[in-house]
């Protein structure tokens, strides 16, 4: 192969290479401007979360349809509380917050401490030497000075520049502002001075973003006590001497123990979708109760409460069409040690009674109830239950002894046909007998499991009344748990009967818990928000996505602890008492979690190992 010569410069440099590197940049040029084209054309994270168009004004930015401003703070007080932020950050508004410190160098500030020191005491004797009065300002700054100088020269104080910003978020301009005169309400209660920024809005937002920068630096010259009283993260604490363990408190790690009764009033609603662990919650508080002396009632409607009654020698009473246990609808109260008259609690039996019959009956007309009133004033009497009658000697009526005052009365047939159900048809088992229930034990159940639908409501209104007689007979510290409450909601005079028990029984030493998983029928009736606001314990496990909106407005709920109610585990919520609230986790021990679990998997495997434990022992 022939060679051929490559041409080279005066220094030997050959003239291709120039050539290669050209071609060679070229390429590179070409790659580069195919990967922008290909760029353009994809889709990047911040083209998913960045908002369709950002307008800057003189004080506010407006971020698609989001207005936002940022407030920043000019001055504090001489004394500054731990927590101090904890009502702002407590509200139910969307914010951001940044603090951001900058270390000092102390020997920097010794020397300014130290001139003004000089200045302070200087000024301190002119007013000496011309005999004018003392002045406590400039005595409680030179004092204050003097002691930051010994901590910062011993180490055990560090200064700072310390910046401390807020960025509001609404929907509305007019609420913003609104929202920003709270802010600034709230700073000025604590004697802190703040402003909202003004041609600052862009750089006070960037201020606030997850970045680590500060475009505004306004900063207050502040020492690390005062800093360190300006800690954002501050959890409620839910502990007692006193109660019960709910649960853990996952903020912390501290534990919830609390007594019920030592709030305004021992109510409590449990609101929770099916599997979120609200019966197993509830069952474990009732373990702990009666261990602390508590009587315990409960209406159980899926049969969930008996191996618990079976494990700590309770009674359970089956309520149903066979069944041998009886509760009768007209039994009275016996008070004991209270001024009642006889009559009042006639007249009050009365209008529970009618409650109890519009529920049978469906709807009544003005003459229909005007007859019931009269009939069961009659069936009280036939009996000999007057105004002077000692309530402890006398036998209430039966529903066949209304049916009987009802057939001799004119204008009451349809009401005798409809009343005929309860007495002699299909249902003549359940409302037509004297009541024949033991209830002397610790902890008493009712199960409603075996009822039909159409008798559930009419059975539980019967049951919470006789435990209400009940409770005003004898007055002892017990919780009557009612398990899916919203049965009695869908009516509205047992919603009433319960709204009015769980307002009247503070007086009695009664707590009154209301668990239900069907959250919007209980919340759209007016009696179950008028229950929620008379319970001052609230506990909320996980929910449904259609429910969750209507629990965080009904509880001010914050959009982190919405979304912690969608995707908590199994006994994970939020736990309120009285004004604190905290996200709880329910805990049980090894033996507690057999005796109240519900799982069906784990009561077959209970189950089996009794029979085996049984039938060794038989060996």
């Amino acid at each position: 192969m022939p060679f051929k010569p490559i041409a080279t410069n005066k220094k030997g440099i050959s003239s291709a290479a120039p050539d290669i590197e050209k071609k060679k940049l070229q390429k590179e040029l070409i790659t580069l401007e195919e990967e922008r084209v290909y760029r353009e054309g994809t889709v990047a994270i911040r083209d998913l979360v960045a908002p369709s168009a950002l307008s800057v004004q003189s004080n506010f930015v407006q971020l698609g349809t989001t207005f936002l401003r940022t407030i920043f703070v000019i001055t504090y007080p001489r004394y500054m509380s731990v927590g101090w932020s904890s009502p702002i950050l407590n509200l139910n508004l969307t914010m951001d917050l940044a603090m951001f410190f900058y270390p000092v160098n102390s020997e920097i500030i010794l020397k300014q401490l130290k001139k003004k020191v000089g200045a302070l005491e200087a000024q301190l004797s002119g007013d000496a030497e011309k005999g004018a009065a003392r002045d406590p300002l400039r005595e409680t700054a030179l004092r204050d000075i003097e002691q930051l100088r010994d901590d910062l020269t011993q180490g055990v104080e560090h200064f700072f520049q310390f910046a401390f910003y807020v960025t509001l978020y609404s929907q509305d301009k007019k609420e913003l502002d609104k929202v920003t005169e709270d802010i600034q309400n709230i700073f000025g209660s604590k004697l802190i001075y703040s402003k909202n920024v003004l041609y600052q809005a862009e750089q006070g937002f960037t201020s606030t973003l997850p970045l680590g920068i500060d475009e505004l630096t306004i900063s207050f010259n502040m020492n690390s006590s005062p800093i360190a009283a300006s800690f954002p993260f501050i959890s409620s604490e839910l502990s007692s001497d006193d109660g019960i363990l709910y649960g853990i408190n996952r903020h912390n790690n501290s534990l919830i123990l609390f007594d019920r009764f030592s709030l305004q009033n021992a109510n409590m609603v449990v609101f929770a979708t099916s599997g979120a662990g609200k019966s197993y919650a509830i069952k474990l508080e009732v373990l702990r109760s009666l261990m602390m002396g508590t009587d315990v009632i409960v209406i159980d409607p899926e049969m969930e409460y008996e191996h618990l009654a079976e494990a700590v020698g309770g009674t359970y009473i089956s309520i149903s069409l066979a069944s041998e246990s009886k509760v009768n609808p007209f039994d009275l109260p016996r008070p004991v040690g209270q001024q009642i008259s006889t009559e009042d609690i006639i007249r009050s039996a009365v209008i529970t009674m009618k409650g109890l019959l519009r529920i049978m009956f469906g709807t009544l007309t003005p003459q229909e109830d005007s007859i019931l009133d009269r009939a069961l004033l009659e069936t009280y009497a036939k009996k000999d239950i007057t105004a002077t009658v000692d309530l402890t000697t006398v036998e209430p009526p039966i529903m066949q002894d209304l049916l009987d005052i009802l057939e001799g009365m004119t204008g009451a047939e349809v009401l005798v046909l409809k009343l005929r159900k309860y007495t002699e048809g299909t249902f003549a088992g359940l409302f037509n007998s004297p009541t024949n229930v033991n209830v002397t034990n610790q902890l008493v159940i009712f199960s409603v499991r075996d009822l039909e639908d159409e008798l559930r409501p009419m059975a539980i209104y019967t049951l919470v009344n006789y435990i209400w007689n009940l409770v005003r007979s004898e007055q002892k510290r017990r919780i009557l748990i009612i398990d899916e409450a919203w049965w009695l909601m869908s009516h509205e005079d047992s919603a009433k009967f319960i709204y009015a028990l769980v307002k009247r029984c503070r007086k009695y030493y009664l707590g009154v818990t209301t668990i239900t998983q069907d959250v919007n029928d209980f919340l759209r009736s007016p009696y179950g928000q008028a229950i929620v606001t008379n319970s001052a314990l609230q506990l909320l496990l996980r929910q449904s996505p259609a429910a969750v909106d209507m629990i965080q407005r009904v509880f001010m709920l914050t959009e982190g602890e919405k979304y912690l109610l969608l995707e908590g585990a199994v006994g994970e919520g939020i736990f309120f008492a009285g004004n604190k609230h905290a996200a709880i986790k329910v805990v049980a021990s090894y033996t507690e979690d057999q005796l109240i679990t519900s799982d069906p998997k784990q009561l077959l495997e209970i189950e089996k190992a009794k029979k085996e434990f049984e039938e060794q022992m038989g060996k």
